[in-house]
C-alpha cells in the first residue's frame, strides 16, 4: 500500500517562507514523477509544480520563481521550498506520486495546509 504524508504546513507571515516534505512508503520516488496541487478556499485543485522522472521540473506561472520543487531519493521523500509566500497562495497542497510505468496511477496525500496572513 501506497502512502504519502505531507509535512511543513503553517501559518507564515507574507514575505515569508515555508518547506513542505512529502515522504512515500510502498513506493519510491525515483524512476517516477512527482508534483504539488494546491486548493483554495472555494477554487479548484491546481497542480504548481511538477518534477518528471529524469528530474526536470515545471511551476505555474504563479509560483514560478518564488517555489521550487526537489526530491531527495535517499529519503524517498519530495520537497517543496516557497519563499516570498502571498496571501493568495494561502491553501492546502497535496503531493502526489505518479509512477510513469504501465499502468499508469496516481498516489495523493491528505494535504497539508499553508496560512499565509497579511
Amino acid at each position: 500500500q501506497v502512502q504519502l504524508v505531507e509535512s511543513g504546513g503553517g501559518l507564515v507571515q507574507s514575505g515569508g517562507s515555508l518547506r513542505l516534505s512529502c515522504v512515500a512508503s510502498g513506493s519510491t520516488f525515483s524512476g517516477n514523477a512527482a508534483g504539488w496541487y494546491r486548493q483554495g478556499p472555494g477554487k479548484q485543485r491546481d497542480l504548481i509544480a511538477h518534477i518528471n522522472s529524469d528530474g526536470r521540473a515545471n511551476y505555474a506561472e504563479s509560483v514560478k520563481g518564488r517555489f521550487t520543487i526537489s526530491g531527495d531519493n535517499d529519503k524517498n521523500t519530495v520537497y517543496l521550498q516557497m519563499n516570498n509566500l502571498k496571501p493568495e497562495d494561502t491553501a492546502v497542497y497535496y503531493c502526489v506520486m505518479q509512477i510513469v510505468s504501465i499502468p499508469f496511477r496516481e498516489y495523493w496525500g491528505q494535504g497539508t495546509q499553508v496560512t499565509v496572513s497579511s
